[in-house]
């Protein structure tokens, strides 16, 4: 039998095993733990001799069926899950990474990861080398130097760059590091990093995932040696994923082909759209052909994705007059939902960063995040023009 698509996989893959009572969906298992008669057959359950749960900080029935989606989309050997996407990516970095290790990352990650290499790293003795993102020749020169970890991020949040993951992936493994992607904004629908060479994937399950802002979690998958370490890391550390946003997120799943490639489509007319507006200074996404990735983007991504930036003449200022305006985004600190999304990234993926952090990461303080949502496009670009209208007409009042 063919395999199937990605599309079909998303509402497939992962749930047969779980169903009980002739159910067609997978159940919210909420015990903390699970009983045995037969004292033997406990343990060998508890010492992963046999398949079973023990207990709900360890595993979980409905949390299991998640993580078995994930795996399968990302074509992964194992996969592990967390209470949040930070949590993903803290567990996997204090897995691998020892006092006198050295990562090589980017220095456009998620502001969250962002603290975590310049801020918690550096004291537990983690050297931490951050190059500029598309440098490909600096990142090489400092992978060749030695490192236990290559962390990337592509797309970046929130200027949304573009690595090459297929040639750092090789830069990597000559230096015998790990290489890590966070796939969050592109979704294993536009992008697949362990094709590409990579060991690990992670998402922020809470965004694009599950798609509809209403649960928290993260997913990290890849070969099955360093997944092990990273759940065991996770079991005792504590930061399970509750069984509640698990079954949210499988069902948020279900759609996933469906809202990713709409809100590609959307994302894309908005980048082109925006740029129409005498109001905004520059616009950044993959997609288009001007941005400085895009040729990089069109080879490793099956869809350019949902998320864009934009930055607009007098900064922060003109951010605070032009975001109130819109009626169909909800400003807020979250992304990849069927809803449009919307905010600076002063106040989202950069809020933890001073002013002075965030312009050398280049993020201006006018930059505005913009996460397409589902919604017909004729209305989403109808909502812009009547905010920038109102813009300009407060702009000559005054």
């Amino acid at each position: 039998m063919r395999e199937a698509n990605i599309g079909t996989k998303s509402i497939w893959a992962g749930e047969k095993e779980q169903l009980a009572f002739g159910a067609t969906q997978v159940p919210v298992v909420h015990s903390v733990s699970f009983g045995y008669e037969d004292m033997d057959e406990w343990y060998d359950v508890a010492v992963g001799k046999k398949p079973g749960h023990i207990y709900g900080r360890n595993t979980n029935p409905t949390v299991q069926a998640f993580e078995e989606k994930v795996r399968i989309l990302e074509n992964a050997a194992a996969s592990t899950s967390f209470s949040t996407g930070m949590a993903a990516i803290s567990n996997t970095l204090g897995t691998l990474l020892f006092p006198g290790d050295r990562i090589v990352s980017i220095k456009d990650t998620y502001g969250g990861t962002n603290k975590i290499f310049t801020e918690f790293l550096p004291k537990q003795n983690v050297d931490v080398q951050l190059c500029e993102t598309g440098d490909h020749r600096a990142l090489e020169e400092e992978v060749a130097k030695g490192c236990k970890v290559l962390y990337l991020e592509s797309p970046t949040n929130p200027t949304v760059k573009i690595t090459d993951i297929e040639r750092m992936a090789r830069a990597g493994k000559e230096a015998g590091a790990v290489v890590i992607v966070d796939n969050t904004f592109a979704t294993p629908v536009n992008q697949q990093p362990l094709s590409l060479g990579a060991d690990l994937v992670i998402h922020s399950a809470t965004k694009f995932l599950g798609g509809h802002a209403d649960a928290l979690g993260g997913v990290v998958c890849g070969k099955k040696d360093l997944v092990d370490a990273i759940y065991h890391y996770r079991e005792i550390n504590g930061a399970t994923l509750d069984p509640m946003a698990a079954y949210l997120l499988l069902r948020g799943m279900k759609t996933l082909k469906l809202r990713v490639d709409r809100q590609n489509q959307n994302a894309h007319a908005i980048a082109e759209y925006l740029q129409t507006f005498d109001m905004v200074e520059g616009v950044y996404y993959p997609g288009l052909p001007d941005h400085p990735h895009h040729e990089v983007a069109k080879q490793q991504m099956s869809g350019f994705g949902g998320m864009l930036s934009f930055s607009v003449k007098g900064g922060v200022d003109t951010v605070r007059k032009l975001l109130p305006n819109l009626q169909y985004a909800n400003r807020a600190a979250n992304l990849g939902s069927v809803e449009t999304v919307v905010g600076p990234s002063r106040t989202t993926s950069h809020v933890e960063c001073t002013p002075a952090e965030r312009a050398a990461m280049g993020i201006p303080e006018g930059l505005v995040r913009y996460s397409a949502g589902i919604e017909d496009l004729e209305d989403l670009k109808a909502d812009l023009a009547q905010a920038f209208e109102k813009l300009t007409a407060y702009s000559k009042a005054t």
